[in-house]
């Protein structure tokens, strides 16, 4: 092949690679997840300033009104959790609730639900699967975007 020829073939290659990947890149960012971990995040702002460590994996997704999500999580005896739940609906009322492998509600008293936020806490007294429950108990939107962070210490 010919200097030319391949100066022709990489500027064509490059340049088709310039034109397509962003698209292909950010086709894929879905805004109102983005700003659902974002409240959940600030929901959790309180709880860094007392020790807790957030991890940086998340669960995301969209329920339409009364209807609830279950994520299952191992957790272990001897630490403390925390999980935040948030949404950018303002109007949206969610709810957070864990419970351990027999189905009982093994969360702390002070768990709360404020509007489009809110946390569950854990000590678990055993190591072990737990599932954290998200609903949407509310909402003015059809689908309501969600995301649930959590954190530990």
């Amino acid at each position: 092949m010919n200097p030319f020829a391949k100066i022709l073939l990489c500027t064509t290659s490059l340049l088709a690679a310039i034109v397509v990947l962003p698209s292909a890149i950010f086709a894929s960012v879905d805004y109102t997840t983005v700003y659902a971990r974002a409240f959940a995040l600030l929901a959790a702002e309180p709880y860094v300033k007392q020790g807790f460590h957030v991890r940086e994996d998340y669960w995301a997704g969209d329920l339409a009104s009364g209807e609830r999500k279950a994520v299952r999580q191992q957790l272990f005896k001897g630490n403390e959790y925390w999980f935040w739940l948030g949404t950018e609906v303002d109007r949206a009322k969610e709810s957070v609730h864990i419970y351990n492998s027999d189905g009982e509600l093994a969360e702390q008293p002070d768990s709360w639900a404020k509007g489009h936020l809110a946390a569950a806490h854990i000590i678990p007294k055993t190591t072990g699967s737990y599932f954290i429950i998200v609903k949407v108990e509310e909402s003015p939107a059809a689908r309501t975007h969600w995301a649930l962070v959590y954190g530990f210490r």
